[in-house]
């Protein structure tokens, strides 16, 4: 069996052989760099320890060692935030603007996400990467009642908004929250170990007003970033001076939140759904109050992020408005598109976030047996025009495949077309329109 020592100092060999960028941060990220790679090397002792207990050495191997005797189930754990590959919604260049790093754990797909059932919604309300914000600038399009900034990650172009403790931030919505709604975003962390707060955490508020503070009514949910216990997803909500839900909802995450993670919530009226990567964490039936709830707001609380050099970023922020079901929309309309389906960048392979949508289109194609259906690929305008169109083509072509290999559509049913950047329906001048032209549409024939 291969020791938790032997594991360690391959890890550790790993992290010392990636370097931050030389930037104005540097000296400050290769710090953070040496705190995430302690609170890995303590992830991974806790990991080893429980496996051993519970494993032949064959599945111990396998779990540890992806590839060497079957595949991983498990996230391994970051090595330094931004480091690996550098993947992204993104167009023929490669550099637009939904960028999203992933760990060295190696590609996902999509029957990974077999049990991933989040769907988001079909209309774009708000979208942000922070690509046309300046490193070391508060983001231009949110409030705060204290400091933050954009910075970047090694040598990764993707930016990210820098959290501070004790801190609210506010994204600023162009309209009240719809009825039906969800919202994403991707975080990541330095520096959590086992003194962090058992008290620390990421709040997501669901608030009345857009203030700098909790309204009277509001429903919050809260990620844990304590790694000696599992602290538990906090959910506690209040409307017209009541509390009807208080709990910790033990889900541990603590691996989760030490890598990559990408949030997504669902509302539906009174329903709360909270997913962390392909786990659906929470489920409240009568968790809001629809009508009150207006706007969103971060809450960074138990983080001494300054002295202990412990910190938390957010970039990818996304809200859309639930639609329509997909079969009525194709029936009434005759088409919908959607910006659910997300490919890596410059690429027509499908990430595994969008295992929701297709399953969901797969079954109102499928409910609708005698259709015939064109799907058409749509990107924004970074890159060539030719290039764009090719790309277009290649992941429409990718979204049929799978949907007859994955999903059992029949595929003399389907047909392929790309529009490249032709078509927008949004201004590429902007992130929320760059965001809405990367699109696959679906017209029946």
């Amino acid at each position: 069996m291969k020791t938790p020592i032997r594991l360690l100092r391959y890890l550790g060999t790993c992290f010392l052989i990636v370097g931050f960028a030389t930037n104005v941060n540097g000296q400050f990220f290769k710090k953070l760099g040496k705190a995430a790679e302690r609170a890995a090397e303590k992830t991974v002792e806790r990991r080893v320890e429980s496996e051993t207990s519970k494993k032949t050495d064959a599945a111990l191997d396998s779990i540890l060692e992806p590839g060497s005797k079957g595949p991983s189930t498990s996230p391994a754990p970051n090595q330094v935030p931004g480091g690996g590959t550098n993947t992204n919604t993104g167009d023929g260049s490669g550099t637009d603007s939904n960028n999203t790093p992933t760990g060295k754990a190696g590609p996902k797909t999509l029957k990974v996400y077999t049990n991933y059932d989040f769907v988001p919604g079909n209309r774009l309300i708000l979208y942000d990467d922070f690509s046309v914000d300046n490193i070391g600038d508060f983001p231009a399009k949110w409030n705060s009642n204290g400091s933050g900034e954009i910075v970047t990650l090694d040598d990764s172009p993707v930016k990210w908004l820098k959290l501070s403790n004790r801190t609210f931030y506010v994204p600023d919505l162009p309209e009240t929250l719809p009825n039906d709604y969800t919202f994403e975003f991707d975080m990541i962390t330095t520096g959590l170990n086992k003194n962090t707060s058992s008290t620390a955490r990421l709040y997501l508020l669901l608030d009345e007003n857009n203030s700098l503070r909790k309204g009277s009514s509001y429903a919050q949910m809260g990620i844990p970033l304590a790694q000696y216990i599992d602290a538990g997803i906090y959910v506690y909500n209040r409307f017209n001076g009541q509390n009807t839900v208080s709990n910790q909802v033990k889900k541990d995450i603590r691996n989760e939140v030490l890598d990559l993670a990408h949030v997504a919530v669902a509302v539906n009226g009174k329903r709360f759904r909270m997913w962390m990567n392909e786990r659906k964490l929470i489920d409240l039936p009568r968790f809001i109050e629809p009508g009150v709830v207006n706007y969103i707001k971060f809450d960074l609380q138990s983080m001494s992020s300054e002295k202990t050099e412990q910190f938390v970023f957010i970039t990818n922020v996304k809200l859309a408005e639930g639609g329509e079901d997909l079969r009525s929309k194709l029936l009434k309309d005759g088409k919908f598109s959607t910006t659910g389906i997300l490919f890596d960048s410059g690429s027509d392979k499908i990430k595994p976030e969008s295992y929701g949508t297709l399953k969901k289109i797969a079954e109102a194609l499928n409910a609708e047996s005698g259709m015939k259906i064109n799907i058409i690929g749509h990107t924004d305008a970074d890159g060539s025009d030719d290039g764009n169109l090719e790309l277009s083509k290649r992941r429409a072509i990718s979204v049929m495949s799978t949907l007859s290999d994955e999903f059992g559509v029949n595929g003399d049913r389907l047909q392929t077309d790309g529009k490249g950047e032709a078509e927008p329906v949004g201004d590429n001048a902007t992130t929320e329109g760059k965001a809405q032209n990367r699109r696959v549409e679906f017209i029946k024939l």
